[in-house]
């Protein structure tokens, strides 16, 4: 197998400094046209990494790496929640930005306040003449989305508002939400852990709903019975964005309505699972010596916590990667039909199902 092409390659090749092939590669500093051009060309002839979706013809145009300000723009990021220590979330927006620049794109982000998703307002700071596409983080309100899709400017949503029934009228990128909890579920099974129950308010998002769907669908396909006393599937009623505090009080209210506990707890991602597990700490409910425990995400708390968790890995980079191609796609034919992409998971087994931590 040949070895992978680095910036230092090119810049062998090209008699230049890897600084100069790092500048035009990631759309930074000052390059005069014809230098980026000659870079960018040298580096998708050698099969560099981030220009492998090029074809053999786009090569042989010789426009194809002169900037063309039909095809560049701004590509504007909608959130509603402060995701700076958000590992997951930093790694899909550093591989979607970087990606756009290799395509001419940039990058403006924006925070959507409450106030502004109760009255459908987009903030100030976005200008809708301006940008060539939208991507969406941790935009779950159906409403909003709604109107954003109405905006008649491709949009991508990396996950959703739950949409169960409607269709969803944008592209969407999303976890395999079910697969490996369907895995999970099986290997329970093998290991006679046989009463499952699952935590998480299903309706949050599309990546919950699932999430929980994939948690009922393995129970039926391993012939168990879904016990709905095991389901914990909402949060603490009139409080419009319930805090960690809330949730556990809601937590230990609905634990103690269990006449019994299952074997095991499917959590719909990691801080549910990490909240659930102070509130069984203080029930003097022992994990995993009392019930095992699997959440989603694989979030770096999940790792220093005490038992380490069990958790679902998801691959931030390739949903980043995916997204982007997705929204340029869009942006270039509009007219084509909506799609949902799942890029794809793996288990990580930990202490808190009796496995060595990893």
């Amino acid at each position: 197998m040949a070895n992978k092409v680095t910036i230092q390659d090119i810049a062998d090749a090209l008699g230049i400094s890897r600084n100069t092939v790092s500048k035009a590669i990631n759309n930074t500093g000052v390059l005069a046209d014809t230098t980026r051009a000659k870079i960018l060309k040298k580096a998708a002839e050698m099969g560099y990494k981030q220009f492998s979706y090029f074809t053999s013809a786009d090569l042989n145009k010789p426009e194809f790496f002169t900037p063309n300000s039909q095809k560049t723009g701004e590509i504007a990021l909608l959130t509603t929640v402060f995701w700076g220590k958000s590992y997951f979330i930093s790694c899909i927006v550093d591989k979607f930005q970087r990606e756009l620049s290799q395509l001419g794109y940039f990058l403006t982000m924006h925070r959507i306040l409450d106030n502004e998703v109760d009255s459908l307002k987009l903030p100030d700071s976005f200008v809708p003449e301006k940008t060539a596409g939208i991507i969406c983080f941790e935009m779950f309100d159906c409403r909003y989305a709604q109107m954003i899709c109405g905006l008649n400017i491709p949009v991508i949503f990396v996950d959703s508002p739950a949409q169960p029934i409607l269709p969803f009228t944008a592209d969407r990128i999303l976890p395999d939400n079910q697969s490996d909890i369907c895995a999970f579920v099986t290997e329970m099974v093998c290991r006679n852990k046989k009463r499952i129950g699952f935590v998480g308010e299903y309706l949050h998002c599309q990546s919950f709903f699932e999430r929980y769907m994939g948690y009922r669908t393995a129970m039926l396909l391993s012939n168990l019975p879904i016990i709905e006393e095991y389901c914990i599937l909402g949060n603490k009623e009139g409080i419009k964005n319930p805090d960690s505090s809330d949730y556990q009080e809601y937590l230990t209210a609905q634990l103690q309505t269990m006449n019994s506990l299952p074997d095991v707890f499917i959590c719909a991602n990691d801080f549910v699972a990490m909240d659930f597990m102070q509130v069984l700490k203080k029930k003097g409910i022992s994990v995993p010596e009392d019930v095992y425990l699997c959440g989603f995400d694989d979030t770096s708390e999940s790792r220093m916590i005490t038992p380490s968790l069990t958790t679902i890995h998801i691959y931030s980079e390739t949903m980043g990667e995916l997204a982007a191609h997705l929204l340029i796609s869009r942006i270039q034919n509009p007219s084509t039909h909506f799609c949902t992409v799942h890029a794809e998971t793996s288990l990580v087994y930990r202490e808190s199902t009796e496995d060595p931590p990893v």
